[in-house]
This record gives structure tokens, C-alpha cells and sequence, in this order.
């Protein structure tokens, strides 16, 4: 579906993802969780559904209608994002739903997202209602990863919008080391990565880039610090974009020689090859139909019979879409099947206190029976 947009001035063709379809496959579970209509207020699954970029807005999905609530802020936008809703204008800033919307849904059987509702929104609609004085008013059900577990399968709209993602990553990743010198900060590459990646079309970054030089590497999601980068050390980068909405991940470990001019030692190169064997070998051997925890098993065996075990303490991946992590997990609890269509990312690590790590992560979809990485960022490293 081809649609104008001339929104704040702006005025450019886009593809439309097929949103009936999705709209319909979150119908197609009604009887099953015998609900008359869905509540979504997730910002992800409510993008995912209805296309709308804005911050606050509840979609409501029942068996013949989709309507979408916002307050003023977001009444054009809505229009022009989601013109296939029925609009319902509420009064006042609001991040929830209405009490004459609640009331007009009569006896109404409302699914709601029960891992990103609170309780206290509940008792809120609940007691809304209550006091209206209102005998008939819908019944609310708890339902839970209905959207999260659609959105797992990426149709080819959202893997085009990851691959250039991935792309546009990659890209930051490698002109920022290209010039890494001596005196720079972890700081100063995250910040070089965020500018990079800013100024080059990206939204946002997934994530503070992690940049983690000699012992920090030891710590997984190590935050980048005002320390200098350590000469004759490894460094870990960490880092993802947002394009379009949808996110990319990436992790390279490389070798800082600095002014000491070191080059890798024999500790690293050896930590190194395991990381990067656990991965390949993790690549080449998932496949549809395999559980999370099977794929995790491939990387952690490797690493098991290298002498490593103890030092790898995390899953091997996770999914990616408009949320950085989301389902499949790759990991020793993860129970989905891994099926066709789905971005996965396979990033094994070793991390030893006092000394560092290393990890390697590379963006995967899972596509005509194999893992196929959208990731192109050189491993030449240690240079």
C-alpha cells in the first residue's frame, strides 16, 4: 500500500506494512482467549498494529471495528499515521483509556497486555466505571505475549527496514574504530558512534553504546566511562541504531595497540578463536524447529571443551525488531521453536575478572532452512 504522508511539512512516498493482515491475525485468537476486543498501550505492539510513531495513545481491537485513543497532542497524527482507525478524541492528556469509551463497550469481554498493564491501571478503569454508576461496563482478561509472539516472524517490509538497520551499523562501527588513537576516552568512541550513526539517518541508538576497554570487557553490559582506552588491550564495542523504528545490534571485539604498540597476546588470540569458533559453529548448525536452549547449547559446548565454561555466563542471543530484545531467546530457559522469519542476534562471549573479554554478535534471520546474518562488519580483528 503506497501513502503520501504530508505531516509537519513533510511530504515523502512510504510503503505501508500491511496492517489489515496484522490486525487480522490478532482477531484470528479471539476465540481461543474468548475476548471480544484487545487493549494495546505497549509503544511496540501499538506501532506494530497500527503504524502510530507518537509516545502515548491505546489501541482497541474488537471483532469489527480498531479504534485508536488519544488526546489533542495526537489527533492529526493519528489521522495521518492510522487513517484506517476510528479516531476517539479524548479530553485532557491522557495515557489510558476513557471512561465513555470503557462504557460504550457494555458487557464486552477486553484482553489486556498483562506484562505491560499495572494493577494499578486495572483498579483505575475498574473503579472509573464503578463510580459512574453504570451497571453494565466490560470485563477485562489478562492476556499475555499475544502480539510479542506475532511480531517474532518479520515480514519482508520489517526485514528490508533491519537490514538497512544492520547496514547503517556496521558502517558506524567501522568508520569510528578506523580512528581510534591513543588519549580518547570509552566515552569518546560512544559518543563518536552516536554522532556517526545520528547524522547518517538513525533515529536514535538501540542502546548506550558499550565501549569497554581491558578489564572492563570482563563485565557484560559495562557502560562507557571516562577512562582511556588501555594500550595493548582488547577492546569490546557494543552498540545498535534505530531505523525507521526497528533496531540493530552489534558487538566487535578489537585489539587497541596505543602507544605501547603491542601487539595481540597469545591469551587473547586463543580467547578470541574460541569466541568466534563458538559463534560460527552456533551459525552454521541453527535451524528451524530447533528450541532457544538447543541453539545456546551449540556456542556453550564449544566453549565448554575449549576450558572456558565458567566465563560464559549469558544467553546466545535474543530476537530484535522495534525492541531490541524481544522473543526468541536464545538461552539455556529458552522453549520457542525457532522458526522461518525470524532475526535473531548469536553473540557468544568469555569474560574473565581482572583481565577482560571478548564477545562477537552478529544480527541473523533464519531463511530457507538455515541462519543467514545481515551482519557485515569485519572479525579481522585483532588488526
Amino acid at each position: 500500500m503506497l501513502r503520501l504522508l504530508n505531516f509537519y511539512g513533510l511530504r515523502k512516498v512510504v510503503i505501508s506494512p500491511d496492517f489489515a493482515t496484522r490486525i487480522d491475525r490478532v482477531r484470528d485468537s479471539f476465540e481461543q482467549q474468548g475476548l471480544d476486543g484487545f487493549i494495546v498501550e505497549s509503544p511496540s505492539n501499538r506501532r506494530w498494529i497500527s503504524g502510530f510513531t507518537g509516545t502515548s495513545g491505546v489501541v482497541v481491537i474488537t471483532k469489527n471495528t480498531k479504534y485508536f485513543l488519544a488526546d489533542s497532542r495526537y489527533w492529526e497524527q493519528v489521522k495521518v499515521e492510522c487513517p484506517d482507525f476510528e479516531l476517539v478524541e479524548v479530553i485532557g492528556a491522557v495515557s489510558s483509556l476513557s471512561t465513555e469509551f470503557l462504557m460504550s463497550c457494555n458487557n464486552a469481554q477486553l484482553g489486556f497486555e498483562s506484562n505491560h498493564v499495572t494493577v494499578d491501571q486495572i483498579n483505575n478503569w475498574r473503579s472509573s466505571m464503578e463510580q459512574s454508576g453504570n451497571t453494565t461496563f466490560p470485563k477485562f482478561r489478562s492476556v499475555s505475549g499475544l502480539i510479542e509472539e506475532l511480531r517474532m516472524v518479520k515480514d519482508d517490509q520489517e526485514l528490508k527496514i533491519l537490514s538497512n538497520a544492520v547496514e547503517l551499523g556496521d558502517r558506524a562501527f567501522e568508520a569510528v574504530t578506523a580512528g581510534i588513537h591513543s588519549g580518547q576516552t570509552e566515552k569518546d568512541i560512544a559518543w563518536l558512534i552516536q554522532e556517526y550513526a545520528v547524522t547518517h539517518g538513525a533515529s536514535d541508538l538501540s542502546f548506550p553504546s558499550i565501549v569497554a576497554s581491558g578489564p572492563h570487557a570482563a563485565l557484560p553490559h559495562w557502560r562507557a566511562s571516562d577512562s582511556e582506552l588501555i594500550s595493548g588491550s582488547g577492546v569490546v564495542i557494543d552498540m545498535g541504531v534505530v531505523l525507521d523504528g526497528y533496531c540493530s545490534d552489534l558487538t566487535r571485539t578489537i585489539w587497541f595497540k596505543g602507544e605501547s604498540n603491542q601487539e595481540p597476546t597469545d591469551k587473547f588470540l586463543r580467547i578470541y578463536d574460541v569466541v568466534r569458533m563458538a559463534q560460527e559453529m552456533a551459525m552454521e548448525r541453527i535451524e528451524p524447529g530447533m528450541l532457544g536452549s538447543e541453539a545456546h547449547e551449540i556456542a556453550q559446548t564449544v566453549i565448554n571443551q575449549a576450558g572456558y565454561g565458567d566465563f560464559f555466563g549469558h544467553g546466545l542471543g535474543h530476537g530484535v525488531g522495534l525492541d531490541v530484545h524481544e522473543e526468541p531467546r536464545l538461552s539455556p530457559s529458552g522453549n520457542v521453536k525457532l522458526a522461518e522469519g525470524h532475526v535473531v542476534t548469536v553473540e557468544p562471549g568469555i569474560y574473565i575478572p581482572g583481565w577482560g573479554g571478548v564477545r562477537i554478535e552478529d544480527q541473523c534471520v533464519i531463511e530457507n532452512g538455515k541462519l543467514r546474518s545481515l551482519t557485515s562488519a569485519s572479525k579481522n580483528f585483532p588488526a
